[in-house]
Protein backbone atom coordinates (compact mmCIF):
# COMPACT_ATOMS: atom_id res chain seq x y z
CA UNK A 1 0.00 0.00 0.00
CA UNK A 2 1.57 3.33 -1.10
CA UNK A 3 1.91 5.88 1.68
CA UNK A 4 0.94 9.51 1.24
CA UNK A 5 3.29 12.13 2.63
CA UNK A 6 0.94 13.70 5.17
CA UNK A 7 -0.57 11.58 7.94
CA UNK A 8 -4.20 10.59 7.54
CA UNK A 9 -5.23 12.78 10.48
CA UNK A 10 -3.76 15.83 8.72
CA UNK A 11 -5.28 14.96 5.34
CA UNK A 12 -8.74 14.47 6.84
CA UNK A 13 -8.66 17.79 8.65
CA UNK A 14 -11.93 19.62 7.86
CA UNK A 15 -11.83 22.47 5.37
CA UNK A 16 -15.11 24.12 6.32
CA UNK A 17 -17.33 24.39 9.38
CA UNK A 18 -19.80 22.07 7.66
CA UNK A 19 -17.10 19.34 7.61
CA UNK A 20 -16.15 19.88 11.26
CA UNK A 21 -17.18 17.10 13.64
CA UNK A 22 -17.92 17.73 17.32
CA UNK A 23 -17.77 20.81 19.57
CA UNK A 24 -21.37 21.67 18.82
CA UNK A 25 -21.44 23.82 21.95
CA UNK A 26 -19.12 26.37 20.31
CA UNK A 27 -19.35 25.80 16.52
CA UNK A 28 -22.89 24.52 16.21
CA UNK A 29 -24.98 26.65 13.89
CA UNK A 30 -25.61 30.13 15.34
CA UNK A 31 -23.16 29.58 18.22
CA UNK A 32 -20.74 32.46 18.86
CA UNK A 33 -17.60 30.99 17.28
CA UNK A 34 -19.62 29.73 14.31
CA UNK A 35 -20.95 33.25 13.68
CA UNK A 36 -17.51 34.81 14.11
CA UNK A 37 -15.95 32.51 11.52
CA UNK A 38 -18.83 32.75 9.06
CA UNK A 39 -18.84 36.54 9.19
CA UNK A 40 -15.02 36.73 9.07
CA UNK A 41 -15.21 38.79 12.26
CA UNK A 42 -12.73 36.80 14.30
CA UNK A 43 -11.42 38.52 17.41
CA UNK A 44 -8.59 37.12 19.51
CA UNK A 45 -9.48 33.69 20.91
CA UNK A 46 -7.88 30.94 22.97
CA UNK A 47 -8.84 27.36 22.07
CA UNK A 48 -8.34 25.13 25.09
CA UNK A 49 -8.87 21.38 25.26
CA UNK A 50 -7.36 17.88 25.10
CA UNK A 51 -5.33 16.67 22.10
CA UNK A 52 -7.23 15.63 19.00
CA UNK A 53 -10.38 17.63 19.66
CA UNK A 54 -10.13 20.09 16.76
CA UNK A 55 -8.12 23.12 17.92
CA UNK A 56 -5.74 23.11 14.97
CA UNK A 57 -8.56 22.15 12.61
CA UNK A 58 -10.54 25.23 13.63
CA UNK A 59 -7.46 27.37 13.01
CA UNK A 60 -7.15 25.86 9.49
CA UNK A 61 -10.83 26.58 8.81
CA UNK A 62 -10.29 30.20 9.84
CA UNK A 63 -7.22 30.33 7.58
CA UNK A 64 -9.34 29.07 4.67
CA UNK A 65 -12.16 31.56 5.24
CA UNK A 66 -10.58 34.83 6.44
CA UNK A 67 -9.68 37.59 4.02
CA UNK A 68 -6.96 38.76 6.42
CA UNK A 69 -3.37 37.61 6.23
CA UNK A 70 -2.89 34.35 8.15
CA UNK A 71 0.30 33.25 9.89
CA UNK A 72 1.11 30.22 12.02
CA UNK A 73 3.73 29.77 14.74
CA UNK A 74 4.53 26.85 16.98
CA UNK A 75 5.44 28.10 20.44
CA UNK A 76 7.99 25.29 20.84
CA UNK A 77 10.24 26.64 18.08
CA UNK A 78 9.19 30.28 17.66
CA UNK A 79 10.60 33.30 19.46
CA UNK A 80 10.21 37.06 19.84
CA UNK A 81 12.02 37.60 16.52
CA UNK A 82 9.29 35.66 14.68
CA UNK A 83 6.60 37.79 16.33
CA UNK A 84 8.42 40.99 15.34
CA UNK A 85 8.75 39.75 11.74
CA UNK A 86 5.02 39.05 11.49
CA UNK A 87 4.16 42.44 13.00
CA UNK A 88 6.54 44.18 10.58
CA UNK A 89 4.99 42.39 7.57
CA UNK A 90 1.50 43.21 8.86
CA UNK A 91 2.32 46.91 9.13
CA UNK A 92 3.76 46.94 5.59
CA UNK A 93 0.96 48.36 3.43
CA UNK A 94 2.43 46.81 0.29
CA UNK A 95 2.41 43.31 1.77
CA UNK A 96 -0.77 43.65 3.82
CA UNK A 97 -3.14 46.44 2.72
CA UNK A 98 -5.71 45.86 5.48
CA UNK A 99 -3.04 46.08 8.20
CA UNK A 100 -4.25 43.04 10.11
CA UNK A 101 -2.97 39.48 10.53
CA UNK A 102 -4.64 36.45 12.06
CA UNK A 103 -1.85 34.69 13.95
CA UNK A 104 -2.29 31.10 15.05
CA UNK A 105 0.05 30.13 17.91
CA UNK A 106 -0.01 26.40 18.56
CA UNK A 107 0.88 25.30 22.12
CA UNK A 108 0.76 28.92 23.26
CA UNK A 109 1.32 27.81 26.86
CA UNK A 110 4.94 27.15 25.88
CA UNK A 111 5.54 30.83 25.14
CA UNK A 112 7.45 32.38 28.02
CA UNK A 113 6.42 35.67 29.61
CA UNK A 114 8.57 37.86 27.35
CA UNK A 115 7.19 36.16 24.23
CA UNK A 116 3.61 36.61 25.41
CA UNK A 117 4.34 40.22 26.39
CA UNK A 118 5.70 40.86 22.89
CA UNK A 119 2.28 39.97 21.45
CA UNK A 120 0.25 42.05 23.86
CA UNK A 121 0.42 45.59 22.37
CA UNK A 122 -0.40 44.30 18.88
CA UNK A 123 -3.30 42.19 20.10
CA UNK A 124 -4.55 45.23 22.02
CA UNK A 125 -4.48 47.59 19.03
CA UNK A 126 -5.89 45.00 16.62
CA UNK A 127 -2.80 44.58 14.44
CA UNK A 128 -2.69 40.91 15.46
CA UNK A 129 -5.79 38.78 15.88
CA UNK A 130 -4.52 35.97 18.08
CA UNK A 131 -5.69 32.38 17.90
CA UNK A 132 -3.95 30.46 20.64
CA UNK A 133 -4.27 26.70 21.04
CA UNK A 134 -3.34 24.90 24.24
CA UNK A 135 -3.93 21.66 26.09
CA UNK A 136 -3.22 23.46 29.39
CA UNK A 137 -5.60 25.63 31.36
CA UNK A 138 -4.98 29.09 29.87
CA UNK A 139 -6.00 30.79 33.10
CA UNK A 140 -2.86 29.26 34.63
CA UNK A 141 -0.49 29.28 31.66
CA UNK A 142 -1.29 32.35 29.56
CA UNK A 143 -0.58 35.99 30.39
CA UNK A 144 -3.61 37.45 32.20
CA UNK A 145 -3.49 40.52 29.98
CA UNK A 146 -3.76 38.33 26.87
CA UNK A 147 -6.58 36.34 28.43
CA UNK A 148 -8.51 39.53 29.21
CA UNK A 149 -8.29 40.55 25.54
CA UNK A 150 -9.36 37.15 24.21
CA UNK A 151 -12.40 34.91 24.25
CA UNK A 152 -11.62 31.49 25.73
CA UNK A 153 -13.36 28.51 24.12
CA UNK A 154 -13.10 25.14 25.84
CA UNK A 155 -13.12 22.10 23.56
CA UNK A 156 -14.34 18.77 24.91
CA UNK A 157 -13.21 15.20 24.11
CA UNK A 158 -15.11 13.87 21.11
CA UNK A 159 -17.82 11.31 21.74
CA UNK A 160 -17.65 7.76 20.41
CA UNK A 161 -20.25 8.63 17.77
CA UNK A 162 -18.06 11.54 16.61
CA UNK A 163 -15.03 9.24 16.31
CA UNK A 164 -17.03 6.57 14.45
CA UNK A 165 -18.18 9.25 11.98
CA UNK A 166 -14.58 10.33 11.37
CA UNK A 167 -13.41 6.73 10.90
CA UNK A 168 -16.16 6.01 8.37
CA UNK A 169 -15.39 9.25 6.52
CA UNK A 170 -11.70 8.34 6.28
CA UNK A 171 -12.54 4.86 4.94
CA UNK A 172 -14.64 6.20 2.05
CA UNK A 173 -12.90 9.49 1.16
CA UNK A 174 -11.00 8.87 -2.08
CA UNK A 175 -9.30 12.26 -2.25
CA UNK A 176 -7.84 12.59 1.24
CA UNK A 177 -8.63 9.33 3.00
CA UNK A 178 -8.39 5.62 2.34
CA UNK A 179 -11.28 5.36 -0.11
CA UNK A 180 -9.08 4.21 -2.99
CA UNK A 181 -8.35 1.01 -1.07
CA UNK A 182 -10.90 -1.71 -0.62
CA UNK A 183 -10.89 -1.82 3.19
CA UNK A 184 -13.30 -3.84 5.26
CA UNK A 185 -13.25 -2.90 8.93
CA UNK A 186 -15.16 -5.00 11.43
CA UNK A 187 -17.82 -3.18 13.45
CA UNK A 188 -16.25 -4.33 16.71
CA UNK A 189 -12.91 -2.89 15.54
CA UNK A 190 -14.57 0.46 14.78
CA UNK A 191 -16.34 0.47 18.13
CA UNK A 192 -13.18 -0.48 20.02
CA UNK A 193 -11.15 2.26 18.32
CA UNK A 194 -13.88 4.84 18.98
CA UNK A 195 -13.81 3.88 22.65
CA UNK A 196 -10.12 3.36 23.34
CA UNK A 197 -8.93 6.70 21.93
CA UNK A 198 -10.84 8.58 24.65
CA UNK A 199 -12.13 11.32 22.38
CA UNK A 200 -8.83 11.95 20.55
CA UNK A 201 -9.58 12.03 16.81
CA UNK A 202 -5.90 12.24 15.86
CA UNK A 203 -5.10 9.07 17.77
CA UNK A 204 -8.01 7.24 16.16
CA UNK A 205 -7.03 8.22 12.62
CA UNK A 206 -3.34 7.48 13.24
CA UNK A 207 -4.23 3.98 14.48
CA UNK A 208 -6.54 3.43 11.51
CA UNK A 209 -3.82 4.46 9.06
CA UNK A 210 -1.26 2.23 10.77
CA UNK A 211 -3.65 -0.70 10.57
CA UNK A 212 -4.28 -0.11 6.86
CA UNK A 213 -0.59 0.40 6.04
CA UNK A 214 0.59 -2.75 7.82
CA UNK A 215 -2.17 -5.17 6.79
CA UNK A 216 -1.62 -7.44 3.81
CA UNK A 217 -4.11 -7.78 1.00
CA UNK A 218 -6.45 -10.72 1.28
CA UNK A 219 -6.79 -13.26 -1.52
CA UNK A 220 -9.77 -11.25 -2.78
CA UNK A 221 -7.70 -8.06 -3.00
CA UNK A 222 -9.28 -6.47 0.06
CA UNK A 223 -7.72 -5.22 3.28
CA UNK A 224 -9.41 -6.61 6.38
CA UNK A 225 -9.04 -4.69 9.64
CA UNK A 226 -10.08 -6.77 12.61
CA UNK A 227 -10.37 -6.06 16.30
CA UNK A 228 -7.06 -7.84 16.92
CA UNK A 229 -5.26 -5.65 14.38
CA UNK A 230 -6.65 -2.44 15.91
CA UNK A 231 -5.70 -3.59 19.41
CA UNK A 232 -2.10 -4.05 18.21
CA UNK A 233 -2.06 -0.63 16.57
CA UNK A 234 -3.36 1.19 19.66
CA UNK A 235 -1.49 -0.81 22.35
CA UNK A 236 -2.66 1.34 25.25
CA UNK A 237 -5.76 3.39 25.98
CA UNK A 238 -5.20 7.11 25.67
CA UNK A 239 -5.44 9.14 28.84
CA UNK A 240 -5.13 12.92 28.93
CA UNK A 241 -2.71 13.18 31.82
CA UNK A 242 0.33 15.43 31.80
CA UNK A 243 2.25 15.00 35.05
CA UNK A 244 3.28 18.66 34.98
CA UNK A 245 0.00 20.06 33.73
CA UNK A 246 -3.58 20.70 34.72
CA UNK A 247 -4.74 17.11 34.31
CA UNK A 248 -2.20 16.04 36.90
CA UNK A 249 -3.60 18.53 39.39
CA UNK A 250 -7.22 17.79 38.53
CA UNK A 251 -6.74 14.06 39.02
CA UNK A 252 -4.84 14.48 42.28
CA UNK A 253 -7.47 16.95 43.47
CA UNK A 254 -10.20 14.41 42.72
CA UNK A 255 -8.19 11.67 44.46
CA UNK A 256 -7.82 13.71 47.65
CA UNK A 257 -11.41 14.94 47.62
CA UNK A 258 -12.65 11.39 47.17
CA UNK A 259 -10.70 10.21 50.22
CA UNK A 260 -11.92 13.25 52.17
CA UNK A 261 -15.47 12.55 51.02
CA UNK A 262 -15.30 8.93 52.27
CA UNK A 263 -15.72 7.37 48.80
CA UNK A 264 -13.21 4.48 48.57
CA UNK A 265 -14.39 3.52 45.07
CA UNK A 266 -13.67 6.95 43.63
CA UNK A 267 -10.38 7.15 45.55
CA UNK A 268 -9.19 3.85 44.06
CA UNK A 269 -10.35 4.93 40.60
CA UNK A 270 -8.35 8.18 40.61
CA UNK A 271 -5.40 6.34 42.11
CA UNK A 272 -5.57 3.89 39.19
CA UNK A 273 -5.71 6.72 36.65
CA UNK A 274 -2.61 8.28 38.17
CA UNK A 275 -0.69 5.00 38.25
CA UNK A 276 -1.73 4.10 34.69
CA UNK A 277 -0.46 7.47 33.46
CA UNK A 278 2.93 6.92 35.14
CA UNK A 279 2.55 9.08 38.25
CA UNK A 280 5.31 8.65 40.83
CA UNK A 281 4.03 6.18 43.50
CA UNK A 282 5.99 7.99 46.21
CA UNK A 283 4.24 11.26 45.32
CA UNK A 284 0.89 9.49 45.68
CA UNK A 285 1.97 8.06 49.04
CA UNK A 286 2.81 11.57 50.26
CA UNK A 287 -0.63 12.82 49.27
CA UNK A 288 -2.23 10.00 51.25
CA UNK A 289 -0.12 10.91 54.29
CA UNK A 290 -1.25 14.53 54.09
CA UNK A 291 -4.89 13.52 53.74
CA UNK A 292 -4.59 11.11 56.68
CA UNK A 293 -3.49 13.97 58.91
CA UNK A 294 -5.45 16.87 57.46
CA UNK A 295 -8.81 15.16 56.91
CA UNK A 296 -8.84 12.13 59.22
CA UNK A 297 -6.72 13.44 62.04
CA UNK A 298 -7.65 12.43 65.56
CA UNK A 299 -10.92 10.81 64.44
CA UNK A 300 -8.72 7.82 63.57
CA UNK A 301 -5.07 8.40 64.57
CA UNK A 302 -4.04 5.01 63.15
CA UNK A 303 -4.77 6.24 59.61
CA UNK A 304 -1.62 8.36 59.68
CA UNK A 305 0.40 5.39 60.93
CA UNK A 306 -0.94 3.26 58.06
CA UNK A 307 -0.21 6.01 55.53
CA UNK A 308 3.38 6.49 56.73
CA UNK A 309 3.96 2.72 56.78
CA UNK A 310 2.53 2.51 53.28
CA UNK A 311 4.93 5.19 52.04
CA UNK A 312 7.86 3.24 53.44
CA UNK A 313 6.54 0.00 51.95
CA UNK A 314 6.16 1.69 48.55
CA UNK A 315 9.82 2.76 48.68
CA UNK A 316 10.86 -0.78 49.60
CA UNK A 317 8.83 -2.65 46.99
CA UNK A 318 8.25 -0.35 44.02
CA UNK A 319 5.79 -1.01 41.24
CA UNK A 320 3.78 -3.02 40.39
CA UNK A 321 3.28 -4.29 43.96
CA UNK A 322 3.19 -0.74 45.31
CA UNK A 323 -0.24 -0.31 43.72
CA UNK A 324 -1.70 -2.71 46.31
CA UNK A 325 -0.10 -0.86 49.21
CA UNK A 326 -1.29 2.50 47.92
CA UNK A 327 -4.80 1.17 47.43
CA UNK A 328 -4.90 -0.18 50.99
CA UNK A 329 -3.75 3.15 52.43
CA UNK A 330 -6.16 5.16 50.29
CA UNK A 331 -9.06 2.91 51.31
CA UNK A 332 -8.03 3.22 54.97
CA UNK A 333 -8.16 7.02 54.73
CA UNK A 334 -11.39 7.05 52.71
CA UNK A 335 -13.23 4.74 55.12
CA UNK A 336 -12.03 6.43 58.32
CA UNK A 337 -14.18 8.88 60.30
CA UNK A 338 -13.10 12.41 59.50
CA UNK A 339 -11.91 15.40 61.51
CA UNK A 340 -9.91 18.43 60.45
CA UNK A 341 -9.76 19.78 64.01
CA UNK A 342 -5.96 19.42 64.16
CA UNK A 343 -5.63 21.26 60.85
CA UNK A 344 -7.91 24.03 62.10
CA UNK A 345 -6.05 24.22 65.41
CA UNK A 346 -2.61 24.83 63.94
CA UNK A 347 -3.96 27.33 61.40
CA UNK A 348 -5.73 29.31 64.11
CA UNK A 349 -2.61 29.29 66.29
CA UNK A 350 -0.37 30.35 63.39
CA UNK A 351 -2.77 33.17 62.56
CA UNK A 352 -2.61 34.42 66.15
CA UNK A 353 1.18 34.21 66.23
CA UNK A 354 1.40 36.16 62.99
CA UNK A 355 -1.19 38.82 63.67
CA UNK A 356 -1.50 39.32 67.45
CA UNK A 357 0.59 40.24 70.43
CA UNK A 358 0.82 36.80 71.98
CA UNK A 359 3.15 37.63 74.87
CA UNK A 360 5.98 35.64 76.37
CA UNK A 361 6.15 32.12 77.71
CA UNK A 362 4.84 32.23 81.33
CA UNK A 363 7.68 32.26 83.86
CA UNK A 364 6.59 29.04 85.59
CA UNK A 365 6.85 27.12 82.27
CA UNK A 366 10.32 28.34 81.40
CA UNK A 367 13.35 26.13 81.60
CA UNK A 368 15.56 27.08 84.57
CA UNK A 369 18.92 25.64 83.56
CA UNK A 370 21.15 27.88 85.69
CA UNK A 371 21.01 29.25 89.24
CA UNK A 372 20.81 32.77 87.90
CA UNK A 373 17.73 31.90 85.85
CA UNK A 374 16.14 30.34 88.93
CA UNK A 375 16.79 33.54 90.84
CA UNK A 376 15.00 35.47 88.11
CA UNK A 377 11.94 33.28 88.61
CA UNK A 378 12.34 30.84 85.74
CA UNK A 379 10.28 27.73 86.51
CA UNK A 380 9.06 29.11 89.84
CA UNK A 381 5.58 27.81 90.76
CA UNK A 382 5.46 25.10 88.10
CA UNK A 383 3.22 22.19 89.06
CA UNK A 384 4.41 18.76 87.92
CA UNK A 385 1.33 16.99 86.53
CA UNK A 386 2.37 13.53 87.73
CA UNK A 387 2.25 14.70 91.33
CA UNK A 388 -1.51 15.21 91.10
CA UNK A 389 -4.53 12.86 90.86
CA UNK A 390 -5.13 11.60 87.32
CA UNK A 391 -1.85 13.22 86.26
CA UNK A 392 -3.70 16.44 85.59
CA UNK A 393 -3.19 19.79 87.29
CA UNK A 394 -4.90 23.10 86.72
CA UNK A 395 -2.46 25.88 85.84
CA UNK A 396 -2.01 28.47 83.09
CA UNK A 397 -0.15 27.17 80.06
CA UNK A 398 -0.88 29.95 77.57
CA UNK A 399 0.57 33.47 77.76
CA UNK A 400 -1.73 36.01 79.40
CA UNK A 401 -2.45 37.71 76.06
CA UNK A 402 -4.14 34.60 74.61
CA UNK A 403 -5.33 33.04 77.86
CA UNK A 404 -8.53 31.04 77.43
CA UNK A 405 -8.23 30.68 73.66
CA UNK A 406 -9.38 27.29 72.38
CA UNK A 407 -7.32 26.19 69.42
CA UNK A 408 -8.16 22.49 69.35
CA UNK A 409 -11.89 21.89 69.24
CA UNK A 410 -12.48 18.15 68.75
CA UNK A 411 -15.41 16.79 66.81
CA UNK A 412 -17.70 13.94 67.85
CA UNK A 413 -16.41 11.71 65.06
CA UNK A 414 -14.70 8.38 65.64
CA UNK A 415 -12.00 8.22 68.31
CA UNK A 416 -12.09 12.00 68.63
CA UNK A 417 -15.46 11.74 70.42
CA UNK A 418 -13.61 10.17 73.36
CA UNK A 419 -11.03 12.96 73.28
CA UNK A 420 -13.79 15.56 73.22
CA UNK A 421 -15.47 14.05 76.27
CA UNK A 422 -12.14 13.86 78.15
CA UNK A 423 -11.17 17.43 77.26
CA UNK A 424 -14.53 18.85 78.23
CA UNK A 425 -14.24 17.13 81.59
CA UNK A 426 -10.77 18.49 82.41
CA UNK A 427 -11.55 21.94 81.03
CA UNK A 428 -14.52 22.16 83.41
CA UNK A 429 -12.46 21.08 86.44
Amino acid sequence: MKEKKEPLAYRMSPRTLEDFVGQEHIVGKDKLLYRMIKADRISSIILYGPPGTGKTSLARIIANTTKSSFEKLNAVTAGVADIKRIVSDTQNQMLNPNGKTVLFVDEIHRFNKSQQDALLPYVENGTIVLIGATTENPYFEVNKALISRSSVFMLKPLTQSHIRKLIQAALVDKERGLGNYDIKMDDDAVNYLADVCNGDARMALNALELAAMTSELGSDGKIYITLEIIEECVQKRAIMFDKSGENHYDNISAFIKSMRGSDPDAAVFYLARALYAGEDPEFLARRIIICASEDVGMANPTALQVAVSAAEAVRMTGMPEARIILAQAAIMVATSPKSNASYAAINKALNDVENKRTGDVPMHLRNAVTKGMQELGYGRGYKYAHDFPGNIVKQDYLPQEVKGTLYYEPTSNGYEARIKEWLERIRRS
